[in-house]
């Protein structure tokens, strides 16, 4: 597991409850691994489910299985971005719920949401990509 801080400055709000914190700082010998944008899509075939809290589910399960290829964890990911088709605030709590599930220990990454119109194919309603530091 890679020597990596979450931190909030004083003055900053706490953003915990929505999932990201202000900052992350990785500290030791160490190579940076940067992730492509993962979609919800399912399998081989990238089916796209055509529900939101389904496809984010997904996107978050490609996500860690690219980390686990890299011997990673989502406690080496310091900086996700997430890209979210028509965003609204429905969506927007599906997401926090889904990430408080796979970041359990409330330990999130910085972290940047974009509001998108459209994203590469059709159906993609989310996309996540990440950058992790794995220590050598």
């Amino acid at each position: 597991m890679s020597n990596i801080q979450y931190k909030t400055p004083k003055g900053l709000f706490d953003p915990t409850p929505f999932a990201f914190s202000h900052s992350a700082t990785a500290s030791g010998k160490g190579s940076y691994v940067f992730i492509s944008g993962q979609s919800g899509g399912e399998g081989l075939e990238h089916k796209l489910s055509k529900d939101f809290r389904m496809q984010v589910k997904g996107a978050l399960q490609n996500l860690n299985i690219v980390l686990k290829e890299s011997g990673l964890t989502t406690d080496d990911v310091l900086k996700i971005t997430i890209l979210i088709v028509d965003h609204d605030q429905e969506k927007l709590k599906i997401w926090t719920e889904e990430m408080h599930k796979v970041w359990d220990k409330n330990q999130f990454p910085a972290s940047t949401l974009i509001p998108v119109p459209k994203l590469a194919l059709d159906g993609m309603l989310i996309e996540v990509d990440a950058v992790a530091f794995k220590t050598l």
